[in-house]
């Protein structure tokens, strides 16, 4: 897996990727404890808050951006992005009202939904072929499963010798250490991403219209829905099953979020050679199947309260980990596979954006139901949704699909460019 880290130019843009996320876990941290220092008990509905205008940043603005920003060069969009995160970081610090957050927070995350698919979309042209660039999205999945668990340990060390303030310059040298990093790459040239003559209109739902034509990628679609449930019912829920139902103590909390984070690792150092053998189709599918199941699992917990709930959560957090990261892992390789260069940042801003768009249903059904009817209504109706998800996934990625190529005709029509072009470019 490590051999694609003598590519230069995705080493850096690695190490860029790691860094920035290590401040992200940092700002996670403060931002709970000046949300905390500004309301008091009313923190949790101001980080809902910044949460919900987070998702939505993602959501409305990221294909907006992309398609604004599709004509121009990779590399200044990206350093500009990480100069703008750095410098809303900066500022929170200084911030004595919370409405300021809410517009700190928007303004980071609308850099943020610059910056990453871009980065995304980048990946594929710098590794262009299939092995490397599987490797590098196995890379990529543990960097995100490493810092969920290096980042609140990280904080809880520096906590000891400063104030939390001071965790947000963590988060700036990230983004700026970020910023350097792409500086000093060589990166691709990318084609213009779209003819001059389209409007804005076509460019921003241009990704969305070729998942909807794209058999593979509707499956994708709803893959997402499967993946947001356990995720929301882990990140909201995990302090009550903890506390509330097992009556554990506060360390159990972190060998619970533990434990689903390593599920998800195991599965990304493994990917590659899994996909190589059974390919995308069977190890994403899998995954579709198990989350579900393990949901269900979930639910008894949250009802029956068994002696042994302790060990099976955390048999059923790792699974979940692991089933998630099934589907996380190979799912840019079903992008880089339904795109060409000049639509492939169309289609990764549209999974960027669809796949945040689950997390607005799955984030309140595991909060507020959780909290107004019970745990157990909670996981029962993040299990329904992923059922739903699961069976919308098995239905629309047929099983002698093999290319995925879905419809040639609308594709060429919504990408203006010859399919022979796109044959050419492809190969």
């Amino acid at each position: 897996m490590f051999s694609v880290l003598r590519n230069a130019t995705y080493r850096r843009l690695f190490a860029a990727q790691i860094v920035a996320l290590m401040g992200t876990g940092l700002l996670t941290v403060a931002l709970g404890l000046l949300a905390y220092d500004l309301a008091g008990g009313n923190a949790g509905a101001v980080l809902g808050t910044a949460l919900t205008i987070k998702m939505l940043a993602y959501v409305g603005l990221a294909p907006v951006i992309n398609a604004l920003l599709a004509r121009w060069p990779k590399k200044p969009v990206l350093v500009g992005a990480d100069l703008v995160r750095a410098a809303m970081a900066l500022s929170l610090p200084f911030i004595t009202e919370t409405w300021q957050i809410y517009v700190v927070i928007f303004l980071l995350q609308s850099a943020s939904a610059t910056f990453t698919p871009a980065f995304q979309s980048l990946i594929p042209t710098v590794l262009p072929d299939e092995r490397d660039y599987t490797r590098a999205l196995s890379l990529s999945r543990l960097a995100y499963d490493m810092e969920a668990l290096a980042s609140p340990a990280l904080a809880a060390v520096l906590l000891t010798v400063m104030s939390y303030n001071n965790l947000f310059l963590g988060t700036v040298a990230g983004f700026l250490f970020s910023a350097a990093m792409v500086a000093m790459s060589v990166l691709p040239r990318v084609p213009a991403a779209e003819a001059p003559q389209a409007t804005l209109w076509h460019r921003t739902t241009l990704g969305a219209r070729i998942f909807w034509r794209n058999r593979r990628l509707r499956s994708l679609l709803a893959l997402n829905l499967v993946v947001a449930a356990p995720t929301a019912l882990v990140l909201v829920n995990t302090v009550v099953y903890v506390r509330d139902v097992l009556q554990g103590p506060d360390t159990d909390l972190a060998l619970a979020l533990a434990c689903f984070g390593v599920g998800s690792m195991a599965i990304a150092l493994s990917a590659p050679p899994l996909l190589e053998r059974l390919g995308e189709r069977t190890v994403m599918l899998t995954g579709a199947a198990v989350v579900p199941l393990v949901l269900a699992g979930a639910v008894a917990i949250s009802w029956t309260a068994p002696r042994s709930g302790w060990w099976l959560l955390l048999t059923l957090w790792f699974i979940m980990g692991a089933a998630n990261s099934t589907i996380l892992t190979p799912s840019s390789r079903l992008l880089r596979e339904a795109s060409t260069e000049d639509t492939r940042a169309y289609v990764f801003t549209a999974q960027f954006s669809l796949s945040h768009a689950c997390y607005i249903l799955a984030y309140p059904l595991a909060g507020w139901v959780g909290a107004v009817a019970g745990l157990g209504w909670a996981a029962a109706g993040l299990t329904i949704v992923a059922m739903i998800g699961s069976a919308g996934a098995f239905l629309s990625w047929p099983r002698h699909d093999a290319a995925g190529t879905g419809d040639r005709a609308g594709e060429e029509q919504d990408s203006g460019q010859p399919a022979r072009q796109r044959s050419r470019a492809r190969r």
